[in-house]
């Protein structure tokens, strides 16, 4: 099969044959429709995280149609329409895998990263963790899904907003495009916030109900006016943007911390005391927050907006994400 080989951290993917995946008991083998193209991804390219394996096939967000399954597999069949996320595998039996907290699984086994992933014509993958795919979307729509539909989805259900709260969307990129969605479709008053005019222009026609352009006002006016955010999504990977963020809260308010900044930020802990701020973290969300995810985007309350492009154009496609040139998600389509 044809797949994008990461040989060594600091250069670019090669394209390059290599052998068909061979299913073991309890595996499904799935031919690659759809695979988003993950921000994550850049940070493994760039050696900031530690690989256990090279050469690696890249890519978290892989869907496609299931073509063989292991002995053992009884709930896909060849010819069911099945994706592959982030969490490749867990133990299913930790106290974080039992309380529906599975990605702080001590066992985990990440696609792409630990094991080879979906930039390639096939991928395999655990039937117990494989999630199927809804028939009403097509592979494009759904690839993201996998990762940056259901990153934004897991951190909203943990912030606590409410229907009529104030929820504020830090950086409208690929995972924020799909925040703006989930947080009108959970009944909260949406405000984007970005420093690229199109990507603002995008959250308006994806229900933001306001939006500010950090790089013509200052935020912490802007929600002052509107009495403070109850819940700020930061998605910006800047420690620049975490401290905006932090200071657009109201009282009581909660930070949910998703971007990875290249280096470490301070936040004022008396401010955070006599405030009464929430400070979250959220990562990847789990098979039940992904299915949940799917069914919404099923149901037409949120919709991925996609470049496609070719494996061959991957390189082509990271240096465009290094720029931020990327409106939505892009997604390597397969014939």
């Amino acid at each position: 099969m044809k797949a994008a080989l990461l040989r060594e951290p600091r250069e670019p993917l090669v394209i390059h044959e290599v052998d068909d995946p061979c299913v073991r008991p309890g595996e499904i083998l799935i031919e690659v429709k759809a695979c988003g193209v993950c921000h994550t991804d850049l940070h493994l390219i760039a050696g900031e995280w530690p690989l256990r394996k090279l050469p690696l096939i890249l890519g978290h967000e892989a869907v496609g149609i299931v073509r063989d399954v292991g002995p053992g597999v009884a709930n896909f069949q060849a010819g069911d329409r099945a994706g592959v996320p982030w969490i490749y595998s867990t133990c299913g039996s930790c106290e974080f895998c039992t309380t529906d907290r599975e990605s702080l699984c001590p066992g985990i086994v990440v696609t792409g990263f630990m094991v080879d992933g979906g930039y390639a014509e096939y991928v395999k993958a655990p039937a117990s963790h494989a999630v199927a795919m809804p028939p009403k979307l097509d592979f494009v729509e759904a690839a993201p899904l996998y990762c940056a539909g259901l990153t934004p989805y897991r951190a909203l259900k943990v912030s606590g907003a409410r229907v009529g709260d104030t929820v504020a969307v830090w950086g409208v990129g690929g995972l924020g495009h799909y925040a703006v969605q989930i947080a009108r479709a959970m009944g909260t008053r949406v405000v984007a916030v970005d420093i690229d005019a199109a990507k603002l222009d995008l959250a308006r026609r994806l229900g933001a109900d306001l939006t500010v352009d950090v790089s013509r006002e200052k935020p912490q006016e802007a929600f002052a006016a509107l009495g403070g955010a109850h819940v700020v999504l930061n998605l910006a990977p800047s420690p620049q943007a975490v401290a905006e963020s932090f200071r657009a809260l109201r009282r009581w308010g909660t930070l949910v911390l998703v971007g990875l900044p290249s280096s470490d930020f301070t936040l004022p802990v008396r401010g955070t005391v006599a405030k009464g701020i929430r400070i979250l973290t959220s990562a990847v969300g789990t098979r039940q927050d992904l299915r949940e995810v799917l069914a919404l985007a099923a149901a037409g309350k949120i919709r991925t907006v996609a470049e496609t492009c070719r494996l061959e154009q991957i390189n082509e496609v990271f240096e465009r994400m290094r720029a931020g040139r990327i409106s939505g998600r892009a997604v390597l389509q397969f014939d």
